[in-house]
């Protein structure tokens, strides 16, 4: 495969960081960036996020994983149970971004990326999955719930059967650093809770990291992870 691979944590929101990151990363045409999803709730710019990431497929090939909170809103949007649930943990942040009262009212565009997010990605040495995975179990296998909703905090998956390296999101790391076990990585670093919006080149190990405002990090160059 040609190009950079590239993963991006959870972005919750935060079409600023987002954009910033981006503008670090230059992607082109022959890269391949993966987003590990949790697009949308807790922060205050899911619309322009959304608006982001849509123009980033046109750049390079975006891979775009569906997580927990952009499977919630999508089953909201068709009528499903639990509003309330989720407004409290980020849902009404992105209904004020919107300038809505309900997740039905969302617009269409937004809706269709997110019903084309795809549930894992695969490579030959690596692999990419929201939330977490059953190491005994092929990855067609998994479980929706697992993948998207499980915590690795207190009882991290040990290696997978695949003998490749994980790339997981969903679960923060909330000193801003990646969770590196090896055979997992994990690139959600608490972004929406005053960390940073991570990006990490799987290959060569460079990273990238911006805050909120799109301040970036100094960075680690290529090998140092």
């Amino acid at each position: 495969m040609s190009g950079r691979l590239i993963a991006i944590g959870d972005i919750h929101g935060y079409a600023t960081a987002l954009a910033s990151l981006l503008e670090a990363i230059a992607p082109q045409s022959e890269d391949t960036i993966v987003a590990l999803g949790d697009y949308v709730d807790r922060g205050p710019e899911t619309p322009a996020a959304l608006d982001e990431l849509i123009a980033l497929a046109e750049r390079c090939r975006l891979v775009a994983l569906l997580g927990n909170h952009d499977e919630t809103l999508l089953d909201l949007h068709y009528g499903g149970p639990g509003l309330g649930s989720w407004l409290e943990w980020g849902g009404r942040e992105t209904l004020e971004a919107y300038g809505c009262k309900h997740p039905r009212d969302i617009p269409e565009e937004h809706i269709a990326f997110l019903e084309n997010c795809v549930t894992y990605h695969e490579t030959e040495r690596h692999f990419f999955v929201h939330a977490s995975y059953d190491p005994q179990l092929p990855l067609d296998w998994q479980s929706a719930e697992v993948l998207r909703w499980a915590s690795i905090r207190t009882d991290p998956p040990g290696p997978h059967i695949s003998g490749k390296i994980a790339i997981v999101g969903h679960t923060a790391q909330r000193d801003g650093r990646i969770l590196d076990l090896g055979h997992l990585k994990c690139i959600d670093t608490g972004l929406y809770c005053g960390g940073w919006l991570t990006a990490l080149e799987v290959e060569s190990g460079q990273i990238w990291q911006a805050d909120a405002l799109g301040n970036l990090k100094n960075t680690s160059p290529p090998g140092e992870t």
